[in-house]
Order: structure tokens, then C-alpha cells, then sequence
């Protein structure tokens, strides 16, 4: 993974991230807004995996369905977040459609992405600080914006 500061005010930095073949997507980000101590953000991606796991949230059992694609995949569009969670630690939230090699999608939250060739990600972090807690009647972590 490579970062690039590449504009800031004294209100924001943007951050362009690039992540090389073999990388998984969801950790790199995550690791990336821990070395930068970001504690609100939001970034969008495009790219490639060659396999990857979205999720879709079901409410009955509040977990994750997994949803593994396993090929070849373009990143056609991926955005989300990042908040600090209850931990204190920069939290990421990233939805993902991926195109297949027919011209069908899917997508989901994002939570595997193995890079192939590369993943060009824009971070653009805010001046506020944003808290995502965990709502344990909805059984996921959402931003509270009175936090």
C-alpha cells in the first residue's frame, strides 16, 4: 500500500491510497486510518479483486450473510466511512457493487477485497470527530451524531 497527502487546508487533508495485487482492501483501509489517527473520514474507490466477500445485513439474526465472489472482479463503486467506534480505534464502513466478467453485479458491504491489479481509494478526512456505537437492538454499529 502506498498514501499520498495530496491536499490540505486546515480543515482537511485528502489522501489518495493505493493498494498493490494481494492486498485485502478492508484491513490496508482499516490500517491506514489507524497510522493517520482519523477520526472521521469518508472515501471512494475503484479498482479490481480477484475474489472478495460482500455482506448483506439480516435483521433477524443481526449478522452478516456472506456473500463470497469468487473470481475476478472490477470495483465499479465503493464508498464509506470511517468513524471511531467504542474502542477509540478508527472503524471503516464500506459498501461495494463488483462487476463480474458476464456484466452482472454484486454487492454489499464490503468485508474481503484481495487486490488484483490495484485499488485507487480517495480518503477525505473531515475536521470533526464522528463515533460510531454499537445499537445492540439493531445488533450493528451506527454514527451517533450526539455522541
Amino acid at each position: 500500500m502506498k498514501s499520498k497527502l495530496v491536499g490540505e487546508t486546515s480543515e482537511q487533508r485528502t489522501f489518495v491510497v493505493v493498494l498493490d495485487p494481494g492486498e485485502e482492501a478492508f484491513a490496508c483501509l482499516t490500517a491506514f486510518a489507524v497510522e493517520q489517527g482519523m477520526t472521521a473520514a469518508s472515501l471512494t474507490a475503484i479498482g479490481a479483486f480477484e475474489k472478495a466477500v460482500v455482506g448483506w445485513f439480516d435483521f433477524q439474526s443481526k449478522s452478516y450473510r456472506r456473500i463470497p465472489v469468487d473470481e475476478q472482479c472490477e470495483v465499479l463503486s465503493a464508498i464509506g466511512d470511517i468513524a471511531v467506534d467504542d474502542r477509540g480505534k478508527p472503524s471503516l464502513h464500506m459498501h461495494a457493487v463488483l462487476g463480474l466478467g458476464d456484466g452482472s453485479t454484486r454487492g454489499g458491504h464490503l468485508l474481503e477485497g484481495y487486490v488484483r491489479p490495484t485499488l485507487e481509494v480517495t480518503v477525505l478526512e473531515s475536521p470533526g470527530h464522528l463515533r460510531r456505537r454499537k445499537r445492540s437492538e439493531l445488533g450493528v454499529a451506527l454514527i451517533d451524531l450526539e455522541a
